[in-house]
């Protein structure tokens, strides 16, 4: 009977052994706390097209909007943890969400990091109409105009609306924020005309400025931008120490089997690791992480830095929610 018991054990834990590897079994679900069109949104599709073969199964897009991207991100933590449910997140929802929202779960105690993937620098972009070339002529005319320059966020605390106060309040005027639900939408109303000036991922704005249709000004990074070395700096536009950057990382919920996160951490390393999508990226001029800061570790510990210089920061200025 022992040697029976034994040898039923033994099997138990050969099936139990092989289902784990079988991981991923079924497609896999990554949550994009954005609308389809905008730069979060076309950098999730983008690595699912590869990821798919890294993992052998597809990973399928779920856009989850709403409540400056808090919804998405609560669902993305409170999936359940077994690796098919993924969220990719950037500043305005891992971070800027916390600070504004109260959400039902922990930013930085509730998510498995996985990795960082991105990054770019915000940069202040606008309508052709504006009477500026620059950000040093862009300072001076909005300097003299308080209170009548429109800018657009994407919700109360997104990395938008808090680069738009920061900015405001380096250089001493009132700008007047205007709401939307996405860049995409923001970036369809500067080329009409309708918004005067927006604090955007400097990634999304390439082919609008290449194409004439809008202008860019000044960019939230102590260095000059590669994808747009004419642009200033925000330092050399007078609002020294001005600087935010756009990242992106990819959690899945807390107590995923670290064998799941390893796998998909490999699955991510070798998606940013294949030329062609590193080209692709590079040519909507984001910044792939290099392969140190692509651990989960490294997520966990740039996450947790920017929760605690922004957090504060976010707080003080005391922001209203709205709807969207």
């Amino acid at each position: 009977m022992r040697r029976l018991l034994a040898i039923a054990w033994a099997m138990l834990a050969c099936a139990t052994g092989a289902l784990a590897q079988e991981y991923p079994s079924r497609p896999v679900t990554m949550i994009v706390p954005f609308p389809a069109g905008g730069p979060s949104d076309t950098l999730a599709r983008i690595l699912s097209e590869r990821m798919r073969v890294s993992l052998g199964q597809p990973v399928i897009i779920e856009n989850v909007t709403g409540a400056g991207a808090s919804i998405g991100a609560t669902r993305g933590a409170q999936a359940g943890p077994d690796g098919y449910t993924l969220s990719i997140g950037n500043w305005t929802s891992h971070v800027g969400s916390g600070a504004m929202y109260r959400l039902p779960f922990d930013m930085l105690a509730d998510l498995e990091p996985v990795s960082l993937l991105t990054s770019a620098p915000l940069m202040i972009v606008g309508k052709n109409a504006v009477p500026a070339s620059n950000g040093t002529e862009l300072v001076a005319w909005l300097k003299a105009n308080p209170d009548k320059v429109t800018a657009a966020t994407i919700g109360a605390g997104s990395a938008a609306h808090v680069c738009g106060i920061y900015f405001q309040d380096k250089i001493g005027t009132r700008l007047q924020f205007v709401p939307y639900r996405g860049g995409a939408p923001v970036m369809q109303d500067l080329v009409a005309g309708q918004i005067d000036i927006f604090c955007a991922e400097a990634s999304q704005t390439l082919s609008y400025l290449r194409s004439g249709k809008i202008k860019a000004f000044a960019v939230m990074a102590p260095t000059r931008w590669p994808g747009a070395p004419d642009v200033q700096t925000m330092d050399e536009a007078g609002a020294t120490g001005a600087h935010i950057s756009f990242w992106h990382g990819l959690w899945v919920p807390r107590g995923t089997p670290k064998d799941v996160v390893a796998k998909l951490n490999a699955a991510v390393v070798e998606t940013l690791g294949d030329a062609s999508v590193h080209k692709r990226l590079t040519d909507l001029g984001l910044v792939v992480a290099t392969r140190e800061q692509q651990t989960p570790q490294a997520l966990a510990a740039h996450h947790r830095a920017e929760v605690e210089k922004w957090w504060p920061i976010i707080k003080a200025a005391n922001i209203k929610l709205d709807a969207n």
